[in-house]
Order: C-alpha cells, then sequence, then structure tokens
C-alpha cells in the first residue's frame, strides 16, 4: 500500500464572499470565540500531504518554503497538483480575505510548513512520508498534520517516535470506510492524536473509520477549503477533521507554550465534548473537540499514571517511552475509560 489522502475532494464554485457562510464547522465549533483566546500566533504546523499551493489568497504569507520529499522531488512544498493539501492548509491556517470573505482557518496565525509527500495520483511512498516527518521535526514544527494513511514501514514507526520524543504533537486520520475497516496507519500508533469524522448534527459520520485508538473526531463532511490555482473545493473524510484538529491543536500550543505535547493532548481530550456512550468509545473517542473550552478551561491535575495495556507498547516496541499520561489518554478499553472518568470527576469539584 502507498500513501494515500482520506478525503474526496469536488470542485466548489464559490465566490469568495460566500464561502465564510458555508465553512458549517466555524459554527459547529465556536470557532471566532475561541479566536478571542488564540489564533495560533508562533506555532509551526507541518503538513505531510500533496504539497500547497500558496497562491491561494487565504494563504498568502502563511506558507514558508518546505521541502519536497519522494523520487526526483526538488521543490520547495509549495506546488500541489491535487489540491487536498491546500484544502488542509487552508483549514489549518486559511487567513480569510477583506470583508469577512474567504476561508478561515482554525489557527489563522499559525505558520504551513509544507512537506510535499503525495504526488496526486501517483500516491507516495511511506519511507518519503518517514522522511518527511523527521525533516519538519528538524525544522521546529510543534505540530504535524498527517491526513493520510499507509502501510506500516520500520521508518515510519521510528519517525513518529522520534516525533514524539521531541515533544510534537502528530495528529493523524483515523481512515474511511469502507476501504479502511479500522483506525489507519499511523493514527492507530500510540502516542498519535486518532481523529474520527462527525456529520452537521454531530452525530458520526459513516465515512469515518471506528477503532479503540480514536481519541477525538471533528467535523468531516460537505467541508469547504481552499484549492488550487485560487479554486475552492468541498470534501468528505477523516482528512478535514484531522486538519481541523490539528489546528485546534496549534491554538493550544500558542496560548500555553510551555505544555508539553502530552499535557496539550491531555487539555483536548479532557474538555471534549463527549458524544456517544459516556466516556470513551471507538466511534467518537474522547469525543468532539472543543476549542473553547480547551483554551479555557481548568481540567485540574493529572490522573495517576498508569502503565500501557498489553500489547499497546510505544512505537518502536518497548515500554515507558513517553509520560504516562500519554498512555492514560490515548490506549483503549478501561484504562483509558477510567482516567476520563477521574478527569471529569476532578472538572465537577473545582
Amino acid at each position: 500500500m502507498t500513501l494515500a489522502v482520506l478525503s474526496w475532494l469536488s470542485p466548489a464554485p464559490a465566490h469568495a464572499d460566500s464561502v465564510r457562510d458555508r465553512e458549517w464547522h466555524l459554527t459547529a465549533l465556536d470557532v471566532v470565540r475561541a479566536h478571542q483566546s488564540s489564533q495560533g500566533d508562533g506555532v509551526l504546523v507541518a503538513v505531510a500531504d500533496t504539497g500547497v499551493d500558496d497562491r491561494h489568497g487565504e494563504l498568502a504569507g502563511a506558507v514558508i518554503g518546505g521541502k519536497e520529499f519522494g523520487e526526483g522531488a526538488s521543490g520547495d512544498g509549495r506546488a500541489d497538483t491535487d489540491g487536498h493539501g491546500t484544502a488542509m492548509a487552508g483549514l489549518i491556517a486559511g487567513r480569510g480575505l477583506p470583508n469577512g470573505a474567504g476561508v478561515l482557518g482554525i489557527a489563522p496565525k499559525a505558520t504551513i510548513l509544507p512537506v510535499q509527500t503525495i504526488h496526486g495520483d501517483f500516491g507516495g511512498a511511506p519511507t518519503a512520508l518517514a522522511a518527511g516527518i523527521a525533516w519538519a521535526v528538524s525544522k521546529g514544527a510543534r505540530v504535524i498534520c498527517v491526513a493520510a494513511g499507509t502501510s506500516e514501514y520500520p521508518e515510519m514507526r521510528q519517525a513518529i517516535d522520534s516525533a514524539l520524543r521531541a515533544d510534537v504533537v502528530v495528529v493523524a486520520g483515523a481512515g474511511n470506510t469502507p476501504k479502511d475497516t479500522g483506525v489507519a496507519f499511523p493514527a492507530r500508533l500510540p502516542g498519535v492524536l486518532a481523529v474520527g469524522g462527525t456529520d452537521r448534527a454531530g452525530n458520526h459520520a459513516p465515512i469515518s473509520a471506528t477503532g479503540p485508538e480514536i481519541a477525538l473526531v471533528a467535523p468531516a463532511v460537505d467541508i469547504i477549503s481552499t484549492g488550487t490555482f485560487g479554486k475552492y473545493v468541498t470534501s468528505q473524510g477523516t482528512s478535514n477533521a484531522t486538519a481541523i484538529v490539528a489546528g485546534v491543536v496549534a491554538l493550544v500550543r500558542a496560548k500555553y507554550p510551555t505544555l508539553s505535547a502530552a499535557e496539550v493532548v491531555r487539555r483536548l481530550t479532557a474538555t471534549a465534548t463527549d458524544r456517544g456512550r459516556p466516556g470513551r468509545d471507538d466511534e467518537y473517542g474522547y469525543g468532539i473537540v472543543n476549542p473553547v473550552a480547551a483554551l479555557t478551561a481548568s481540567i485540574g491535575p493529572p490522573a495517576p499514571a498508569a502503565s500501557p495495556p498489553a500489547g499497546r507498547a510505544g512505537p518502536g516496541g518497548g515500554s515507558g517511552r513517553l509520560p504516562a499520561v500519554v498512555w492514560v489518554l490515548l490506549g483503549g478499553g478501561t484504562v483509558a475509560a477510567c482516567a476520563l472518568l477521574l478527569l471529569r470527576s476532578r472538572r465537577r469539584s473545582e
């Protein structure tokens, strides 16, 4: 299996001044209110994808030179023949246009580092993605958005492990049904923030894969964003939810710059809006990401440390490679559910 994106794009004929009204996820997540607390200032977000067309008006000044990976690669990531990476960048850091027009991203003052590892219909190699992740870490990325799935390669495990050790929050898509019957790789790796999708009503989106590794969900269907050549696209898939959550991570990292990656993840999962069965479940994880609560809530001290559940050792094997709170928050089963109950009990008592 080659590297493949997790959403399907379709042209969205629209004037820039009508686009904002179609960004239903901004209202659903109360993003304008969240922007009163943070807009992602100073946070570098790596988008490991098909590249980013920074000629789009909403991305002007939001994208710096990156790097292309793969056979014959020579570009700086600021070209996109597919449009997927440009759409992800818009969801994360679109800066809008004058008079409230155009695409507004979740973290409009964050900076995008394009890491071109997928090449349109030709896909990409898992080893290229691994090299791109390692490079993004070396360039100071605080968040890495992987809105793609691929085969399990040791190079990928090593790259994710290194990113987590470097205090980077890695956000990855759960995958899309029917192709993905469980959570995709690398989202299913322990320590990675695995993201599923919801529909307009906040219900589980049928397109979203499910599984014990799901940590959060976010809007995934009928999402409009920036496309190539100044156009707009709508898409369906957990790629959208992944980019949205990556944007929320950027908001939190900007407001709380001293928080570790594990503490950022804890803040997002502890403040998520619970859906489905009480507590963590395989469709919604800990719930729908809640940017306002993630930026403003008092969540109290972390739950007691717990060992990884059997069979859920850290990336690359072995245990104890990450702070215990990551295992508590991202592991499946009883340990994760108990941790959430402890966190909520503490919040109610505050």
